[in-house]
């Protein structure tokens, strides 16, 4: 994706249902990170929302970071909004933060489903 990437939370990590309270996307899942007075986390939802609804099997759950500290501090979530991308068995192959253009989110979940 374009927006700048971060490093940790590296490629590799894997997040299960369990720690999302939300079930994987059949093909990918755009986990979202989150924070309560964050305007470009209200764009990124729209556009996560947009492209999960375009492409069939991908899910976008967003999770409040203060509300997942735990997973926060595992994955080096450092500002909000952050986006991984989780391929269908829950590994991190993508991670952004800021608002994502459709297109790389796009781009990111082929990359995922690969």
């Amino acid at each position: 994706m374009r927006a700048r990437r971060e490093k940790g939370g590296e490629v590799g990590e894997t997040v299960g249902p369990d720690e999302l309270g939300a079930e994987l996307g059949e093909k990918a899942t755009l986990l979202q990170f989150s924070s309560a007075f964050c305007a470009p986390c209200r764009a990124t939802r729209r556009v996560l929302g947009e492209v999960s609804g375009m492409v069939e099997g991908v899910a976008h759950v967003e999770l409040d970071a203060e509300a997942h500290l735990d997973l926060v501090r595992r994955l080096n979530v450092v500002r909000t909004p952050t986006v991984l991308v989780l391929d269908a068995a829950g590994r991190v192959v993508r991670r952004a933060a800021g608002t994502p253009r459709k297109p790389d989110v796009i781009a990111a979940i082929g990359e995922a489903i690969t």
